[in-house]
C-alpha cells in the first residue's frame, strides 16, 4: 500500500470538479422539465416584472429543442419554461439514468471500482445527449454547458461549500487521523483485502460524527413498536381490576353447579 498522500488525498479542482458532476445530473433534470437557463437578470422575476424592465431572453430564441418546445413553467424561476417534447425528454431521462447507474453506491455492493475513465464516459454520453436534444447548443451561462466546458464556478453555491482544499483536507477512520506520511499498513494491515470506509474532514474541525448504528428505517420501526407498546400497557393500568370477576374461569362455584345441574340457571323473572 502507498501513502495516504499518494493514494488518498484530494486536489481541490477534483474535488469541486466532482462535486460539480454530481451537480450536473440534477441540472439535467431540470433542463428536461423546464428548458434551459434564464439569463441571470432575469431569474427570479415574474413576467409583469420582466415585461416592465423590458427584458429579452435571446438565447431562448435560439436554443429550441428539436422538435419544438412544450411549455412547463419553472415556478422557481431559474428557466423559461421551454421544455423539450416527450421524445427528446426520454432520450434526456434516459441517459440520466445510465449516469447515475455509473455512480450508484451499488457498484459498491457488486464490487465494481468507479474510475475517472467511468466517470468521463459518463460526462461524454450526457453531453451527446444534450447536443442531440439541443443541437443549438445551450446558453454560455447555462451551468450544464460551463461543467462540460470545465468552467463552472462553485463559489458561493452549497456545492463549493462541500469542497475541502488538499492542504486543509484531513482523513479519519475508526475515530483515528489517518496521517500523511504513513501508509494505510500502519492502521489495517497488510491484507490486500481489507476494505475500510473512511471520511474526509476539514482541518481543525476534529473527528467527523459517526455514522449511526441504526438506518432512518430500522429507527422509525423501533419507534413505532415502543409507541404500540406503550399505548397497550397504559389501556391495561385503565382497565378496572375486578373486571376479570365476571369472566367463566373465575368463577370458584363453577364445577361445583356443574355435578349438580344447576349450570347456567337464571332467577331473575322475565
Amino acid at each position: 500500500m502507498g501513502t495516504l498522500r499518494s493514494k488518498c488525498l484530494l486536489h481541490r479542482k477534483e474535488g469541486e470538479r466532482e462535486k460539480g458532476r454530481k451537480a450536473i445530473l440534477q441540472e439535467m433534470e431540470e433542463l428536461a422539465e423546464h428548458g434551459i437557463f434564464l439569463p441571470p437578470n432575469m431569474q427570479g422575476l415574474t413576467d409583469d416584472q420582466i415585461e416592465e424592465l423590458k427584458l429579452k431572453d435571446e438565447w431562448g430564441e435560439k436554443c429550441v429543442p428539436s422538435g419544438g418546445a412544450v411549455f412547463k413553467k419553472d415556478d422557481i424561476g431559474r428557466r423559461n419554461g421551454q421544455a423539450p417534447n416527450e421524445k427528446m425528454k426520454q432520450v434526456l431521462k434516459k441517459t440520466i439514468e445510465e449516469a447515475k447507474a455509473i455512480i450508484s453506491k451499488k457498484q459498491v455492493e457488486a464490487g465494481v471500482c468507479v474510475t475517472m475513465e467511468m466517470v468521463k464516459d459518463a460526462l461524454d454520453q450526457l453531453r451527446g445527449a444534450v447536443m442531440i436534444v439541443y443541437p443549438m447548443g445551450l446558453p454560455p451561462y447555462d451551468p450544464i454547458r460551463m461543467e462540460f466546458e470545465n468552467k463552472e464556478d462553485l463559489s458561493g453555491t452549497q456545492a463549493g461549500l462541500n469542497v475541502i482544499k488538499e492542504s486543509e483536507a484531513q482523513l479519519w477512520w475508526a475515530a483515528k487521523e489517518l496521517r500523511r506520511t504513513k501508509k494505510l499498513s500502519d492502521y489495517v494491515g497488510k491484507n490486500e483485502k481489507t476494505k475500510i470506509i473512511a471520511k474526509i474532514q476539514q482541518r481543525g474541525q476534529g473527528a467527523p460524527a459517526r455514522e449511526p448504528i441504526i438506518s432512518s428505517e430500522e429507527q422509525k420501526q423501533l419507534m413505532l413498536f415502543y409507541h404500540r407498546r406503550q399505548e397497550e400497557l397504559k389501556r391495561l393500568e385503565e382497565n378496572d381490576d375486578d373486571a376479570c370477576l365476571n369472566s367463566p374461569w373465575a368463577d370458584n362455584t363453577a364445577l361445583k353447579r356443574h355435578f349438580h345441574g344447576v349450570k347456567d340457571i337464571k332467577w331473575r323473572p322475565r
